[in-house]
């Protein structure tokens, strides 16, 4: 069924949510253009982007602050700010670079910290398994990583498959 065969009803709903997205991503472009590296201060980062989903402390004394930007969107970022309080990088975090670090055994505290908040997670109770799902985009394909948990919190598998809530553009 393509968009134009939708009821009214349905069209408005996906018309919402690809605003948001846009507005989202036009948000995400703007602030991180006013972003820069060795001037831009942690309060300047708090100001223009909010308070983080979180921050991670290094034992240096610099921080990474975390921008989840799913379930919505398809990317997150990690802002390094050094010790003396400013801005030392911007990350956008889901990309395949950054999924093929990811180790069987680790835990689910080692995944967050590299990718971010995911979109969804999904108990599989009679699994004693936990999927935390990654909505990204991969040059010309919108796509979903997944990685999955055993009972303890550690890693036992990972796939990347294309994004159910894409259409392919048709």
């Amino acid at each position: 069924m393509s968009f134009h065969d939708l009821p009214w009803r349905q069209k408005r709903g996906w018309m919402a949510v690809l605003a948001i997205a846009a507005a989202l991503i036009g948000c995400d472009v703007q602030n991180i253009a006013e972003l820069e590296v060795g001037v831009t201060t942690e309060a300047d980062v708090r100001a223009k982007w909010g308070d983080p989903a979180a921050v991670y402390t290094e034992a240096d004394g610099s921080k990474t602050l975390e921008y989840p930007r799913q379930p919505a969107g398809q990317v997150n970022y990690m802002l390094a700010i050094g010790a003396d309080g400013k801005l030392v990088a911007m990350r956008q975090v889901l990309k395949p670079a950054n999924f093929a670090k990811i180790q069987t055994g680790w835990d689910k505290a080692q995944v967050r910290r590299l990718l971010g908040l995911p979109a969804k997670t999904q108990r599989y109770e009679l699994k004693q398994q936990e999927t935390w799902n990654w909505r990204f985009s991969d040059v010309s394909e919108n796509k979903l990583f997944s990685v999955t948990f055993d009972a303890s919190g550690r890693v036992v598998s990972t796939a990347t498959t294309i994004d159910p809530k894409d259409d392919g553009g048709r």
